[in-house]
C-alpha cells in the first residue's frame, strides 16, 4: 500500500469532527436533506432487509437514474433480494422521489469516508456485492468494504484523458484502489490502456459500453406537463440542458439569432447547477424583454422569450416540450459533457459541442449514425435549432439516435450478468 494511502487511512481515523463541520455548513447552505444527515455518518432508521443485498453506490442524480435499469434487472431476476442505493448529495434524494424507484431498492446517503461511519454503514448492511459507478473513489470506504470478502465490480466507468494526467498525480493510491475491484466493466477500448497503467489488472477488464444508453425515460407529472403544454401552446421550442454557466452568454446569443428569424421561439435554460439561475438571469434580462423563473413559479406567457427551468428533477418536462435540444457542458473550453441519451430516450433531436470527453463512446456511437448534431459556435447552434423546428428535419437524426441505442442493447445485459456472478 502507497505512503499516501496509508496517511489518508490514518486521516480518516481522525477526521470525523472535520466531516462534522463541513456538513453543518453544508445545511446550513440548503446542500444536505436536514432530516438524513445522520446516514452521511453511519446512522440509520431503516433496518437490514433479510436476504441478498445488492450495494450500488452513484454520485449524484445522473448517475443513481442510470442505475436504475440495473436495479429493475436485479430485483425482477432475484425475486427475494433488495438493492441499497447510496449517493453523495440531496439532489439525488429529489430526483429519485420523482423517479420513483423499485420498492425493495432502498436509498441511504454514502457514510463519509471516517473509519467509524464506514464501519457503522457496513455492520449495519451487511451488503453481499458493491457495485461502484464511474470514478466516485472512497478510499477507507472501498478498502473495508474489500476487507469483508465482498466482491466489488466497477461499473460503467471511462478514463478521459484529463481525468487520466489528473490521477496519475496519485499513482500509488490509484494503484491501491484500482486493485480491490473483482471485475471493471468500462465504457470504451480507449480507457483500458489508461486504468491498466494506472494499476489495474487486465484480466478483470471487459468493455461493455455506456449504461446510460439503456436508462429509462426521465420522468414527468402528467397534469404539470398538459399546463406546462397549454402555456407553451404550439410555439417553436428548444432546450438548453444541464448547461455550464460558461456556455450561457453563447446560448443567449444562439437565441438572439433565433428570434431573428422565427420571432415567437422559445428558449428553455436548464441549467446543470440551479444555483446559477440568478446569473444567468441577470445575463438573458440584458438581451431579451421578457424572461420568466421556474424557481419564482412564474408561468410562460405568449410573449416569453426564455424560460429558466432552474428546478431539480424536472428534466423529464423540459426533453418532452424540446423537440430540440442542446446538451450542454459542451461548447466552452474546459468542459467535458453531459448524457445524450435522455434527450434521445424522449425524442429530443440531440445537438452538442465539442467538449464531450467524459461521454465520447455516446457521442461518437450518435455521430456514426447520425444520431446527434455537433456545433462549434453561437451562430452553428442558432442555425441548427432553427433547422431542426421542421419535423422532415429532425426525422432522419431522430431515426440514427434510435439506431445507436438499438445497437447498445446488450450493454444492460452485459453488466448484470457480471454482477449475477458475484451474488452468493
Amino acid at each position: 500500500m502507497s505512503p499516501i494511502t496509508h496517511l489518508y487511512l490514518g486521516f480518516s481515523m481522525i477526521s470525523g469532527p472535520l466531516w462534522w463541520l463541513v456538513h453543518r455548513r453544508r445545511l446550513k447552505a440548503g446542500k444536505e436533506s436536514p432530516g438524513r444527515l445522520a446516514e452521511k455518518f453511519g446512522f440509520y432508521r431503516r433496518q437490514r432487509p433479510g436476504g441478498v443485498l445488492l450495494w450500488f453506490h452513484a454520485l449524484s442524480v445522473g448517475e443513481c437514474l442510470a442505475l436504475l435499469p440495473l436495479i429493475e434487472r436485479a430485483l425482477e431476476e432475484l425475486p427475494d433480494a433488495h438493492v441499497l442505493l447510496t449517493s453523495w448529495n440531496a439532489a439525488s434524494e429529489t430526483a429519485l422521489k420523482a423517479t420513483r424507484p423499485p420498492d425493495r431498492c432502498i436509498h441511504v446517503f454514502q457514510p463519509v469516508d471516517t473509519v467509524q461511519a464506514v464501519r457503522r454503514f457496513l455492520d449495519q448492511w451487511r451488503p453481499d456485492v458493491a457495485g461502484f459507478y464511474g470514478l466516485d473513489f472512497w478510499p477507507r470506504l472501498m478498502i473495508e468494504t474489500q476487507s469483508r470478502g465482498i466482491p466489488m465490480i466497477l461499473v460503467d466507468s471511462r478514463m478521459p484523458d484529463g481525468s487520466f494526467r489528473r490521477r496519475k498525480r496519485f499513482a500509488g493510491p490509484m494503484r491501491d484502489i484500482l486493485r480491490l475491484f473483482d471485475r471493471l466493466l468500462l465504457q470504451d477500448w480507449a480507457s483500458v490502456p489508461r486504468f491498466v497503467e494506472l494499476g489495474a489488472d487486465a484480466g478483470k477488464i471487459s468493455v461493455v459500453g455506456a449504461l446510460k444508453s439503456a436508462a429509462r425515460p426521465l420522468p414527468a407529472p402528467e397534469k404539470e406537463l398538459a399546463e406546462l403544454r397549454r402555456h407553451v401552446d404550439g410555439r417553436p421550442v428548444w432546450l438548453g440542458a444541464s448547461t455550464h454557466r460558461s456556455e450561457h452568454p453563447m446560448i443567449a446569443e444562439a437565441h438572439a439569432r433565433v428570434i431573428e428569424e422565427i420571432p415567437e421561439a422559445l428558449l428553455f435554460l436548464a441549467p446543470r447547477n440551479v444555483r446559477d439561475g440568478d446569473e444567468a438571469e441577470t445575463l438573458l434580462r440584458k438581451r431579451f424583454a421578457h424572461v420568466a423563473r421556474r424557481s419564482r413559479g412564474e408561468s410562460i406567457e405568449r410573449n416569453t422569450q426564455v424560460y429558466i427551468a432552474d428546478s431539480i428533477g424536472e428534466m423529464g418536462l423540459w426533453y418532452r416540450l424540446a423537440p430540440v435540444s442542446f446538451v450542454g457542458h459542451s461548447l466552452a473550453p474546459g468542459l467535458e459533457g453531459k448524457n445524450p441519451f435522455e434527450a434521445v430516450a424522449l425524442g429530443s433531436c440531440v445537438i452538442h459541442g465539442p467538449e464531450t470527453s467524459f461521454f465520447s463512446e455516446s457521442y461518437h456511437g450518435l455521430g456514426q449514425t447520425g444520431g446527434a448534431i455537433k456545433v462549434e459556435s453561437a451562430e452553428d447552434l442558432a442555425r441548427i435549432a432553427v433547422l431542426l423546428q421542421s419535423p422532415a428535419s429532425r426525422k432522419p437524426i431522430l431515426e440514427g439516435a434510435a439506431k445507436a441505442v438499438a445497437d447498445r442493447r446488450g450493454v444492460l445485459d452485459v453488466t448484470w450478468a457480471a454482477i449475477r456472478e458475484a451474488v452468493p
